[in-house]
């Protein structure tokens, strides 16, 4: 999957990966991690995600990476702010009343990008990527990582033969496979979602799992 099929989507308004309101499993589990008020939290592949404004609202620093511009500055502007703009390495940095939004490829960030980090959320990054980018993401992800930087996974896991993702599937198992030799991994729980997600059912799912991680990196 190269970058350009997601600077389509957003060119065309194809995102239904986006969601207007606040995650309730953001909300539900965020206090499962333990993260003081004051912390910067990280949210990989964050689009313009509202979820932002709720972890800053929570008292935290809130540092994203997104790819395409056009969610970038659609994030700061549905939000009614005026971002400064300045050059961070390879990124271009968004910036405004706590929030920074570095825009450019995932696997350009550096650690010094995310030297404060204390917690990741992440509700669809892993999910948006193929099989293949999975394992690469997840190393990259623990190369920008401080020691003891916990995060909230949100997984879908279904039968993958039955819908090309993305939104992909990604079972317990491969979670384990990904971060087990890096990390701490604990369900906090899976839910039956197919019933409030007819777009699936649509294209023919018949089983869909949300799954709820705490990912302790060592």
């Amino acid at each position: 999957m190269q970058p350009n099929f997601w600077h389509t989507r957003w060119e065309r308004g194809e995102i239904g990966f986006h969601r207007s309101e606040v995650n309730p499993y953001l909300q539900q589990f965020w206090a499962k991690l333990g993260v003081p008020s004051g912390a910067c939290v990280f949210v990989p592949l964050c689009g313009k995600s509202c979820d932002m404004l709720w972890l800053r609202s929570q008292g935290y620093v809130v540092v994203g990476a997104e790819l395409s511009p056009l969610a970038t500055k659609a994030f700061f502007d549905e939000a009614g702010l005026q971002p400064i703009q300045s050059r961070q390495g390879k990124l271009q940095c968004h910036e405004a009343d706590g929030i920074a939004v570095l825009c450019g490829d995932f696997f350009d960030l550096v650690p010094a990008d995310l030297e404060q980090t204390t917690a990741i959320y992440d509700r669809a990054s892993l999910i948006a990527l193929p099989p293949e980018m999975r394992a690469r993401y997840a190393r990259h992800l623990r190369l920008l990582l401080p020691v003891g930087t916990r995060m909230l996974l949100l997984t879908l896991d279904y039968p993958q033969q039955q819908m090309q993702g993305p939104p992909f599937a990604v079972s317990e198992q491969e979670v384990h496979l990904l971060y087990d030799g890096m990390a701490e991994v604990e369900r906090l729980a899976s839910c039956d979602v197919l019933g409030e997600n007819e777009k699936f059912k649509q294209r023919g799912v018949t089983r869909l799992q949300k799954n709820i991680y705490r990912v302790a990196f060592r």
